[in-house]
């Protein structure tokens, strides 16, 4: 966008001063992420950008280690854990948070505050704490190293974000639309899953969504509850880089951020597609 003529000389320096600072923090958040992905093809079982590969050579580069992510036993066990734990954990994640948020929506609700930091307190605690305690509590009731008691850990998790966003959603919610449906007759189940529903079903989606990136990228509440048997991914490349370093590491991290992106993709259309509903105009 150009600047009009009639700008002075100090809101032209702070207009590109603005967009070189933003350009910087970006740079510094991307570029971490970024350089995973040429090393992720690396010829060499090295953390390193290797001559051949700064001259962009052929030679210096492979795609072994990603033949060996899904070749390997090790690492195919992981993906299915991750996929059936974060499953089962962000459909009660799902459910629990969706439930809450419409409570917190009612305005006769008592103690909203309280109630609400109550249930995303999992946020703000340090997840080692979280780790700790859950540790205790399981290996108590016997849930300790079992794909039950991960997953339940990871709903603990995952339940804020989807307790967050269905909040959010319901905030520009028109009630009027649901004593309209009690006036003409309709059951507050009909009500509920003909009405309230479809409005809400992008910020359910959402949440989600962050529950599931959530229960895929944990690590810490597993390295405490799980076991062998439970390994995921995020642990089994801890583990890798305590006891094998190998680039396999670096192929399944660029798997990962083009999965993250995708997901993340999807969150903003939804979101979108929710601000349409309820008549906002997409920012």
């Amino acid at each position: 966008m150009a600047l009009p003529a009639y700008t002075s000389p100090l809101e032209r320096t702070w207009f590109y001063s603005y967009r070189f600072l933003c350009g910087c923090i970006f740079f510094f958040l991307i570029a971490p992420i970024v350089i995973i992905i040429p090393l992720s093809f690396n010829a060499v079982p090295f953390f390193t950008f290797t001559p051949e590969m700064l001259a962009l050579d052929p030679a210096g580069y492979s795609t072994k280690w990603y033949q060996d992510f899904f070749t390997n036993l090790n690492w195919r066990g992981a993906v299915q854990n991750s996929f059936i734990i974060a499953f089962f954990a962000t459909i009660i994640s799902t459910v629990l948070g969706t439930i809450a948020a419409l409570g917190l929506s009612r305005s006769e609700m008592p103690a909203k505050s309280v109630v609400m930091g109550i249930l995303i307190s999992p946020m703000i605690v340090p997840l080692i704490i979280s780790a700790a305690g859950m540790y205790f509590f399981y290996t108590k009731i016997g849930l300790a190293a079992t794909h039950v008691g991960i997953i339940l850990a990871h709903a603990a998790l995952g339940t804020p974000f989807v307790v967050i966003t269905v909040t959010a959603t319901l905030v520009g919610f028109d009630h009027s639309l649901t004593r309209a449906a009690a006036m003409l007759g309709a059951s507050p189940t009909t009500t509920f899953f003909k009405i309230i529903v479809p409005l809400i079903l992008p910020g359910v989606i959402s949440g989600a969504l962050f529950a599931f990136i959530t229960s895929f990228d944990e690590v810490v509440v597993i390295l405490f509850v799980g076991s062998y048997e439970q390994r995921t991914i995020p642990w089994q490349m801890f583990s890798g880089i305590r006891e094998q370093i190998s680039p396999t590491i670096l192929a399944v991290a660029t798997l990962l951020v083009g999965f993250s992106i995708m997901l993340l993709t999807c969150v903003e259309l939804l979101r979108r597609r929710g601000e349409r509903l309820r008549g906002i105009r997409p920012t």
